[in-house]
């Protein structure tokens, strides 16, 4: 059984099985309860309430191959030992399956939640993206885990250029500040909350970058296998915006137009054996977010380790949504949308049907738009893919 909640990164920052989500984070939650069925093997069950999706799961399988079915929180009490594979794990979620009428027996114990909290802290980016640095000259980066205020100071004042702080709990883009010119009141009030409540904070130097992407693993009784890369695009704050729809070999010889494809498989290969030994314990899907960056030693080189998100990812559903309902002549972009008044993301959508109608060949998407979760008047968050000719 699948469960999407994208709130996950804050409540593992937080760690208390009380938590409760700002508004925003539970509306995402709720527009987008369904994503999980673009990700979800056949035969899998979906996690999510309300009457809007399941008419939805409906209309969508009068047009693709789905074999899933859906189910409510309020009947889990009937499949009390069936694994969950949520967005990620934390221990509010946790109470919420227990209050709800899981097996506790059955879901990740405490510890095994404080472990994985530990492996998503930022501080395990630092030191991977170091170790890497060390094999290749080719790669650049600079990251660094501070514990004291004045250090940070230090750094920002080292030399010119923009710089970013984060925090070492939070992901998605959130927790970051930017430093333009010199830190503000505001902003070192911010860094001494952060070390305080987190125990350090991430500091590193803006680099000239011009294009995000990512390779995605997952670890199965520690074993790493590399599952694919992800191309994406993310606004100037660092939040996500969307990823393209390709094959990995696409993938592949665009980011050759930058770097020698010998390195990006060098990499693959290195972080195999380095995400065991970071992650020992760890199972489930991780990505390791990248960037291509313009470089003064070289043309171009390649920040091997921006992020790493030990959990579910966008990346990982635009991968599954293509290699299973693109067509192979085809290629396309999957995003993430928020409108900020009711009644826009359904004006959105009517308007991206009319315009662009939905073409399909062999059970495949060869062009055309498709909304990815159902929409009404209050929805404001809405996933779609918007596929065309290659």
């Amino acid at each position: 059984m699948f469960f999407f909640n994208p709130d996950n990164d804050l409540a593992l920052a937080n760690f208390s099985p009380f938590y409760t989500s700002p508004a925003s984070a539970m509306k995402m939650a709720n527009d987008l309860a369904i994503l999980s069925l673009w990700y979800a093997g056949d035969g899998s069950t979906i996690i999510a309430d309300g009457r809007n999706n399941s008419d939805f799961l409906d209309r969508i399988k009068d047009v693709l191959p789905l074999d899933v079915s859906i189910i409510s929180f309020s009947d889990l009490s009937s499949f009390s030992r069936e694994k969950i594979i949520p967005w990620g794990w934390n221990p509010s979620l946790r109470k919420k399956l227990i209050d709800a009428g899981m097996d506790a027996a059955s879901l990740p114990s405490l510890d095994e939640l404080e472990r994985i909290r530990e492996y998503s802290s930022r501080r395990n980016a630092v030191r991977l993206l170091a170790d890497l640095e060390a094999e290749n000259s080719f790669f650049c980066g600079e990251s660094h885990y501070f514990t004291e205020i004045n250090d940070v100071l230090k750094f920002l004042s080292s030399d010119k250029g923009d710089k970013v702080l984060k925090m070492p709990f939070s992901g998605s883009g959130k927790g970051l500040v930017w430093i333009k010119g010199g830190i503000t009141a505001k902003q070192q009030d911010w860094c001494k909350r952060v070390i305080k409540n987190q125990g350090g904070v991430v500091a590193e130097p803006v680099f000239d970058k011009v294009q995000d992407f990512a390779m995605e693993f997952r670890i199965v009784g520690g074993r790493v296998q590399f599952i694919s890369y992800s191309l994406f695009h993310s606004t100037s704050s660092g939040m996500y915006a969307g990823n393209r729809l390709l094959s990995d070999f696409s993938i592949e010889q665009h980011l050759s137009s930058y770097i020698p494809i010998g390195y990006l498989r060098d990499l693959i290969i290195s972080l195999e054996h380095k995400l065991m030994t970071y992650f020992p314990t760890y199972n489930g899907f991780l990505g390791v977010d990248m960037m291509i960056c313009r470089n003064k030693g070289h043309d171009y080189c390649i920040h091997p380790c921006v992020e790493i998100n030990v959990r579910m990812n966008m990346g990982l559903v635009a991968r599954a949504f293509y290699d299973r309902f693109v067509h192979e002549t085809s290629e396309g972009i999957f995003k993430i949308v928020f409108f900020k008044q009711h009644g826009e993301a359904l004006q959105y959508k009517t308007k991206m049907l009319t315009d662009y109608p939905l073409i399909i060949k062999d059970n495949r998407i060869v062009s055309g738009f498709l909304p990815l979760n159902p929409v009404s008047e209050e929805t404001k968050y809405m996933s779609f893919a918007l596929i065309g000719s290659a």
